[in-house]
């Protein structure tokens, strides 16, 4: 893959795991991170690549004048828009900023991406994508039968689930209206290390560890598709490489699972790794807590447009996956410490670029 990749939001979860696994998969692969190292972000999660090969530039998708700077100076071939609020808790608590990120942010990025690529060459317009990561809550809540699919109505419950959802429309308007090659994906619930604490696997394996309380929403009915972050990539790189433009592909696990089954196999597991607590199995540390405002009942995605046409899917069941997780969180002990810290935000390592350098004055 001789190719230049701008990667927006690559140092969260989902964007890090998707860059460590290009530069895994390819020698030739450059990339260019554009992320603004919010409270989830970190540069202990990008991969230690050469500074020819990877680029991790601080700064905001609403920043039109920085985007342009960046198309302007790296060309890239593929854009893959990761950078999103992606959390429901916070949403609720405030939902401006994720109208800020999700939608104005992304109408921004979409604009100056339009702008620069109707000035290329017809060839190289051709081979450009823009492949937009959103996710399968923009579709509401499943009663206890069906699935998810890609012409399933939109019905958003949470401000979070809102913004995205506002967001896959536009990339769907300009690429109906511009012509703009773009692609979305619509995942499930992932999974996996390096994943930020405040989301349920990681807080309750660490809680697990800790011997903590492990605070459960409602009754743990909830029930949720859970997706390995590396399938999740997987199925990104394959969509860019071989999907229909203005198409939509579901990403999903296939392992659906309720809240309190998550929690459960991660007492057993933590307790079978680390060893059980004195006060006996850490299934007694469970608690039940007050649901959160307007929580969906059940996600499930149906992805076999994507299996059918482009071939994926998912390699790892959910037992080997969880296990390979909490096996993870207990062996990289100095990655939640800093995750965990006042000082996570901000972080300064690797080859960050100065983004007052890149806008254009």
């Amino acid at each position: 893959m001789n190719r230049t990749i701008l990667v927006t939001g690559g140092a969260g979860f989902i964007g890090s795991c998707f860059i460590r696994q290009l530069f895994q998969d390819s020698t030739e692969v450059r990339v260019v991170n554009l992320d603004k190292l919010t409270y989830a972000a970190t540069t202990l999660s990008t991969p230690n690549a050469p500074a020819d090969r990877y680029q991790l530039v601080e700064g905001d998708i609403g920043d039109a004048q920085l985007v342009e700077a960046l198309l302007e100076e790296h060309q890239p071939d593929w854009i893959v828009n990761f950078a999103a609020e992606s959390h429901v808790d916070r949403s609720i608590d405030g939902p401006a900023a994720f109208v800020a990120t999700n939608v104005v942010g992304t109408c921004n990025l979409l604009d100056r991406v339009y702008q620069w690529w109707r000035q290329r060459a017809e060839e190289t317009q051709r081979d450009f994508r823009f492949l937009h990561v959103s996710t399968d809550e923009v579709y509401g809540s499943l009663g206890p039968t069906g699935l998810f699919r890609e012409d399933t109505p939109y019905r958003p419950n949470s401000p979070y689930s809102a913004s995205k959802a506002a967001s896959d429309h536009f990339v769907r308007a300009y690429h109906h209206t511009f012509g703009l090659p773009v692609l979305t994906t619509n995942c499930s619930n992932n999974y996996g290390p390096y994943q930020f604490p405040e989301k349920l696997i990681p807080l309750v394996t660490l809680n697990a560890i800790a011997g903590k309380a492990l605070p459960v929403y409602g009754d743990g009915s909830n029930v949720r598709d859970w997706l390995f972050v590396e399938d999740h990539c997987r199925a990104i790189q394959t969509v860019l490489q071989q999907g229909r433009v203005g198409e939509v592909y579901n990403v999903g696990g296939d392992n659906e699972q309720s809240n309190l089954q998550v929690v459960q196999t991660i007492c057993d597991v933590v307790d079978e790794l680390s060893g059980a607590l004195p006060g006996g199995p850490r299934r007694n540390l469970i608690t039940f807590v007050k649901d959160r405002p307007g929580h969906d009942r059940r996600y499930a995605i149906d992805f076999g447009k994507l299996h059918t046409e482009l071939g994926w899917q998912p390699q790892l069941d959910f037992e080997n996956g969880l296990r390979q997780t909490i096996a993870w969180y207990l062996e990289n002990q100095a990655w939640v410490d800093a995750a965990s810290s006042a000082n996570y935000a901000g972080e300064r390592l690797g080859h960050v670029a100065d983004a007052s350098r890149l806008s254009k004055s």
